[in-house]
């Protein structure tokens, strides 16, 4: 089949859970299937053209227009935000349309015709609106919209919140929309799969979990540090700032208060300025930003902290961590949308107390931690390893491209 990914940039290099999960799948699918990548350009050009000529060495023709979705950073940031308030559409959808995309997306279809869109990310879903004669599905990394309801709850200043939630009811009218009219909506769990049927009336709604490849995230024989815990995730998320700030400023000096050679080592993309600073500025905090590999990171600590109040889909990070055989302390919303248990794979805690005690007993504890660890990493095994899960989405483009046509013909 001729499948069209519709996307907002290149995935590559993997530097994000978005990112790795998209290239994951697709350059294993790129063998069986003409696939064409039709997105903006990465906003970095050097990376842009690197991604260009990857793409191209693993099999996957690529359609790239030259404009860049709009920075979130500026006065011309928030002149935008402001005008959104006259949209229908939320900023994510609204600020990522361009008129080269869809001259992009006209010309493939005249001169190439294609059997399946496939939308990457659910505010593209824009640039199929009308398009009923080719079968399209979308990928719901996140339930948006819950992400936004997330950030409404956790927001203390009111002009903030009020914002906020505008932009939550907007998402949730978008993807009522996206998910109801779609040929197909592909969720990364189970959970979200269920909420995209029950609330947003989703029409034949499909899981492909997020994965890990087992072979590139294994145990090491390196020696971990029992005083070192891991933050790890794209810093210029707002989820995971949210979640890191959380950390600087009230669990680890918790932690430190019980055991006062503890170590913190945030890794990620991106950080913020104020992340730089505040990391130089805290006792014990180490921060590496934009690193080449995580797994030597992976291979020192002696736990994961994934302290998340505001998230959706399901943490690629957790995957690797486990697969590694890294014991991990979560949220309930960290650990949210995986086949994972308290006191089984993982601990799961709420409260900024109790996750600083579980994180001072994962420190003390190695013996049970590490258990917790290896029957986690048999779970991952089992359940999340990407050649298990590319034939799952290669199925999807399947029944979504011979059941419309059926639908269609009959």
């Amino acid at each position: 089949m001729h499948i069209a990914i519709l996307d907002e940039e290149l995935p590559y290099p993997l530097t994000s859970g978005k990112r790795i999960r998209t290239y994951n799948l697709l350059r294993r699918l790129a063998s069986r299937h003409r696939l064409t990548y039709v997105c903006h350009r990465n906003a970095d050009r050097t990376e842009a053209e690197n991604a260009a000529s990857h793409f191209a060495e693993i099999g996957i023709h690529t359609v790239v227009v030259d404009r860049t979705v709009p920075p979130k950073s500026g006065i011309g940031f928030y002149s935008r935000l402001a005008g959104n308030l006259l949209s229908s559409l939320p900023y994510s959808v609204s600020s990522h349309q361009s008129t080269q995309l869809q001259r992009a997306m006209a010309d493939l279809t005249a001169r190439d015709p294609v059997d399946l869109w496939h939308c990457e990310w659910t505010p593209y879903a824009e640039y199929l609106r009308g398009r009923q004669r080719t079968p399209w599905l979308v990928v719901a990394h996140n339930v948006e919209s819950l992400i936004w309801q997330r950030y409404a709850e956790n927001e203390s200043n009111p002009a903030k919140r009020w914002y906020i939630r505008k932009q939550w009811h907007k998402f949730f009218a978008f993807e009522r929309w996206a998910y109801s009219t779609a040929n197909r909506t592909i969720a990364v769990s189970p959970d979200d799969a269920l909420m995209i049927r029950n609330e947003f009336g989703g029409r034949d709604v499909a899981v492909v979990d997020n994965g890990v490849d087992t072979d590139y995230f294994r145990p090491t024989d390196a020696k971990r540090d029992p005083k070192t815990l891991l933050f790890l995730g794209s810093l210029d998320w707002r989820p995971n700032q949210d979640g890191v700030r959380l950390l600087l400023d009230n669990i680890f000096p918790l932690v430190r208060q019980q055991e006062p050679n503890a170590r913190l080592s945030i890794v990620g993309r991106n950080p913020p300025n104020w992340l730089r600073e505040q990391a130089s500025q805290s006792a014990g905090v180490e921060l590496h930003g934009s690193v080449p590999d995580v797994r030597p990171f992976i291979a020192q600590a002696t736990v994961l902290a994934v302290p998340l109040r505001i998230g959706g889909g399901s943490r690629l990070k957790i995957l690797e961590a486990l697969a590694a055989g890294l014991p991990v302390v979560s949220s309930r919303i960290g650990a949210e949308g995986l086949d994972l248990h308290d006191g089984v794979h993982l601990d799961i805690t709420e409260g900024i107390e109790p996750m600083a005690d579980a994180l001072v007993a994962a420190m003390r504890n190695h013996e049970r931690t590490r258990k917790l660890a290896d029957v986690g990493r048999k779970q991952v095994l089992h359940r999340y390893d990407w050649e298990i899960l590319k034939d799952r989405l290669e199925e999807c483009w399947r029944r979504c491209v011979t059941e419309t046509t059926a639908k269609q013909a009959a």
